[in-house]
């Protein structure tokens, strides 16, 4: 069960956004990825829950952050309750999308997991209900996902599997690179892992 932390910053001008301290695993279910954020002051300032299904379909995500809520799952494409920070207003919404997606690298693994590329596959199109904080205001993605390479490095804890998959964002042609060794994000703008306490966790 791999467990981190991993500092966010804004990928333009690298202000520090948050700190996450995280842990995930593979489960009867599927994957399932929780953590905790902290804001540069220290305070608390969000939590994410995300659990996967064997096809790598959300199904159950629960987001939070300044006080607002998300509760989502793929249902009909995606469907989430959106909740304020008095808990007075919930709004409710679908879009047929494939999944989620937001600043956490937890949503980076799972469009991986949706997607299963290997490096012989041509790009794959993917809609993406993007969730945006501080008010986790629901934003509808395209995007497009290749898988570069796969590369083997040898560790201390023996062979480590890395993949480098570009994504595009459709709607601007703003290309980046995203390195992922199982269910660890290495590198993606806006993320870096700081510490990782056991190896990444193989997928079948």
């Amino acid at each position: 069960m791999p467990r981190g932390r991993y500092s966010l910053h804004d990928p333009h001008d690298h202000t520090p956004l948050a700190d996450e301290h995280f842990q995930c695993a593979p489960g009867p279910s599927g994957w399932r990825y929780v953590s905790q954020l902290t804001a540069p002051s220290g305070d608390h300032s969000g939590s994410v829950d995300l659990t996967l299904d064997e096809l790598g379909r959300p199904i159950r995500l629960e987001l939070q952050a300044a006080s607002w809520q998300v509760r989502g799952a793929a249902l009909d494409g995606v469907t989430w309750v959106r909740t304020d920070p008095t808990g007075a207003d919930a709004t409710e919404g679908n879009v047929r999308a494939h999944a989620f997606t937001g600043t956490s690298p937890a949503f980076l693994i799972a469009t991986t997991r949706l997607l299963r590329l290997t490096p012989s596959t041509s790009a794959t199109r993917v809609r993406l209900v993007s969730l945006t904080e501080p008010v986790l205001a629901p934003r509808t993605v395209d995007q497009s996902w290749a898988l570069l390479k796969r590369e083997t490095h040898g560790t201390d804890n023996g062979p480590l599997t890395v993949d480098e998959y570009q994504v595009t964002a459709l709607d601007t042609g703003e290309q980046h690179a995203v390195h992922i060794a199982g269910d660890v994000v290495l590198a993606a703008p806006g993320i870096e892992l700081e510490e990782l306490e056991s190896p990444p966790s193989v997928f079948d």
